[in-house]
């Protein structure tokens, strides 16, 4: 049996391919998601990945869901942080709801996911965490000071635990993505999308898979070596 991964968000869009990679890599699986329970069930007979859900901005339901987790599959040893919303608008327009709801989702979900398998992890000697951040986290974009603030958040809170954890077998990196063909992506107008497209030099958007992969590197053993770094996926976009 593989090593045991833990994927947030894991049965849509670059989580599903995330999670489909690393089972195809020989990981043993765990997708979580939150809203569409019929959605999860046809990810989950379409690929024999295990699928709990759970709240991941709730600190109570990370504790309670990766125990579920382990006592299924084993102690988890890849946690892959890829949950992630978007309640886009300019500040003087956002709500406090609006806000806060991203913040708990991208990046407390973070600290909530991370605290509850950090510990075992310790213990083992072992551990690999990802975090799926955002181009616009290293950048910035009109309309999305709380999804940047979120998504940089991350790479902070990356480089930090990195440093905790680095002399006990667990690294800490981030994944930072460009434009990628997801549903996302897909809901932005098409001139807009047609004038992203025209600012990235590989003139295209990313695929889920090209994600995948750069998650799956870091979440393998042969990235020992590698902590605290951002991985930028983004087709030349933003050189970091």
């Amino acid at each position: 049996m593989g090593r045991v991964a833990l994927v947030t968000g894991g049965t849509r869009g670059i989580g599903g391919a995330i999670s489909k990679d690393l089972k195809a890599a020989g990981y043993n699986v765990a997708a979580t998601y939150h809203g569409n329970d019929e959605a999860a069930a046809s990810f989950r007979d379409a690929t024999g990945i295990a699928v709990f859900k759970w709240d991941v901005g709730s600190f109570d339901a990370c504790q309670d869901g990766v125990a579920r987790v382990s006592a299924e599959l084993g102690p988890v040893e890849v946690l892959v942080n890829n949950a992630g919303i978007t309640k886009d608008g300019m500040l003087h327009k956002m709500t406090a709801d609006q806000w806060n709801a991203v913040i708990q989702t991208n990046l407390t979900s973070a600290f909530n996911m991370s605290r509850a398998v950090i510990g075992a992890m310790r213990e083992a000697g072992y551990g690999r965490i990802v975090q799926v951040s955002s181009i616009n986290g290293q950048k910035g974009q009109m309309g999305q000071t709380n999804y940047a603030a979120a998504k940089a958040g991350l790479i902070g809170f990356s480089k930090s635990l990195a440093l905790e954890t680095a002399n006990k077998g667990i690294t800490v990196n981030v994944v930072a993505p460009g434009y990628t063909e997801t549903d996302m992506v897909a809901a932005v107008p098409q001139n807009v999308l047609d004038k992203i497209v025209a600012q990235i030099p590989v003139g295209r958007l990313g695929q889920v898979e090209e994600i995948a992969h750069a998650v799956r590197f870091l979440a393998g053993d042969d990235a020992g070596f590698i902590t605290g770094a951002t991985l930028t996926v983004n087709g030349g976009q933003y050189m970091a």
